[in-house]
């Protein structure tokens, strides 16, 4: 899935100049462009021989996978259901032209003269794992499915030696194929994902017709953009963008304490489970709204609201909030399957019992400055900032929170119908993750938790309370946010009467 912000135009309030920097700034957020001179700089190929380091972000995910070798935390998964004809030769060699083609598919780790370098073998196949549960009962092969499925996902990479990318085909029919697609995230992304899936369907569909695939060459590869990205990071222009972050998150930054129904471990938690609901699309569409009359994005209202319930359950005013964006500012970047997202750090002030509007005012603010100064690594800031650091959590915040309103294009293949389908990998990187998605019945929220933690009981009142605030958001925004009610009438009344 491709990560993004959403973004509607300005509330007609504001006049002349001002309005038209609001605008201006709103349209930078959402594209994520830097100034015009920036975006016209290209990428070159890189030249010369020689060791090919780690992105900043890939230090990361190298150096936690160091600290825990078997651990399929940052395994990215994505399933399809596949209904009617499938020619599983020609599903495997369209992947092996995608891995020929990326050389980020066919990249190793390993660790040379004491640090982490890239490994790029000229070549690697693919073999497609093939699991047939034709012969099953319908009963024992959907259960046999989800095992097989979970397994293949919660299944640990080795970077020195495995092909990052494992794709697993099960047959529960002749006619329906369930495929997933497993990466580590050291390699990929979701805007990585929905990239392999088109590509797939051009090559898988040229093969069925006998024809050669019209697939245009990249203009770089991802090893281009870390050498770039090693020689113009840093500097004046790494100083400026650091600044803001030693600005905005300086200090003691606050541990959020989640009503959580266990107590936490010393050890590292990434037990996870998931669940989810629908809100109703009239309620999107006044969510949407209400950001419009604001100047603000969907993706700001929704993360004041996230905040707002966070305040209410904890009590605290000072709430860190993480969230991703996709990280490819530069148009050479936007084919290319890689690990190009970044993760920003949103601080909101809850102080002074604010209006929902007023609130929306000062996340609409700090969104813009995280989003001009979302060129820095994540990676960096914490390197900057240097906060304590436990296994059991994570640096500077401890829950995440996701829009995506861009979803994986529904792929078409020849004589075959396509559907995604959710894949539980049974972990989480965080205490508690909120993720939107925009379908066209309207929102799903879902709440992947750990499960160490959160008892499913309470993730689900969680939910409901989510809803019930939201709805209390677009009905009176005026409302001073310790005001809006979390409970709906007859969850009052059972409260207030009934249990007493």
């Amino acid at each position: 899935m491709i990560v993004r912000d959403d973004v509607v135009p300005a509330r007609a309030e504001p006049a002349g100049s001002q309005r038209t920097l609001l605008e201006e700034r709103l349209q930078r957020a959402r594209q994520g462009l830097a100034r015009p001179a920036e975006r016209g700089t290209s990428i070159p190929r890189r030249t010369g021989g020689g060791e090919i380091p780690l992105s900043f972000a890939q230090e990361r995910l190298w150096f936690l996978d160091q600290l825990e070798p078997a651990s399929p935390v940052y395994n990215v998964c994505q399933a399809v259901r596949l209904q009617g004809t499938l020619d599983a030769n020609l599903l495997e060699k369209s992947i092996n032209a995608i891995i020929a083609r990326h050389e980020p598919l066919r990249t190793n780790f390993i660790t040379s003269e004491g640090r982490a370098v890239q490994v790029i073998a000229p070549s690697r196949t693919l073999t497609l794992n093939v699991v047939d549960l034709s012969a099953w009962r319908d009963g024992t092969a959907e259960e046999e499915l989800q095992r097989c499925v979970k397994e293949q996902a919660r299944q640990p990479f080795d970077f020195s030696r495995d092909l990052l990318i494992r794709v697993l085909l099960v047959r529960t029919s002749p006619t329906e194929h369930t495929l997933l697609l497993t990466m580590h995230h050291i390699i990929s992304d979701g805007w990585s994902i929905g990239l392999l899936f088109r590509e797939l369907t051009l090559l898988y569909t040229a093969y069925c017709s006998n024809e050669t695939p019209n697939l245009a060459e990249l203009p770089i590869q991802f090893a281009d953009f870390v050498q770039w990205e090693r020689e113009n990071l840093q500097g004046p222009v790494l100083e400026k963008l650091l600044a803001y972050w030693r600005t905005q998150l300086g200090g003691a930054l606050p541990i959020l304490e989640l009503p959580v129904d266990h107590p936490r471990s010393l050890a590292p938690m990434s037990r996870g489970a998931a669940q989810s609901v629908l809100l109703p699309r009239p309620l999107t569409q006044a969510l949407k709204s209400l950001g419009q009359q604001e100047g603000a994005t969907l993706f700001m209202t929704l993360l004041a609201a996230f905040q707002v319930l966070l305040h209410r359950w904890t009590g605290q005013e000072d709430i860190v909030v993480g969230s991703v964006v996709a990280g490819r500012r530069k148009v050479e970047l936007e084919k290319l399957i890689g690990f190009f997202v970044n993760t920003l750090v949103f601080r909101g002030d809850l102080s002074g019992n604010p209006t929902f509007r007023e609130l929306l005012a000062r996340i609409r603010e700090t969104s813009l400055g995280a989003l001009a100064h979302q060129d820095v690594p994540f990676e960096r800031v914490v390197k900057e900032l240097r906060p304590d650091r436990t296994v059991s959590r994570n640096p500077l915040f401890q829950v995440m929170f996701v829009l995506q309103n861009a979803p994986m294009a529904p792929t078409e293949l020849p004589r075959l119908v396509v559907e995604p389908i959710d894949v539980d990998t049974g972990t989480t990187k965080f205490d508690l993750t909120l993720s939107m998605l925009e379908q066209p019945q309207g929102l799903r929220a879902a709440f992947e938790f750990n499960a160490d933690l959160f008892e499913p009981g309470t993730i689900s009142r969680f939910l409901g309370c989510f809803q019930t605030l939201l709805e209390s958001i677009v009905a009176a925004p005026e409302q001073r946010i310790l005001r809006l009610p979390l409970l709906t009438p007859a969850e009052r009344h059972q409260v207030l009467g009934g249990w007493n």
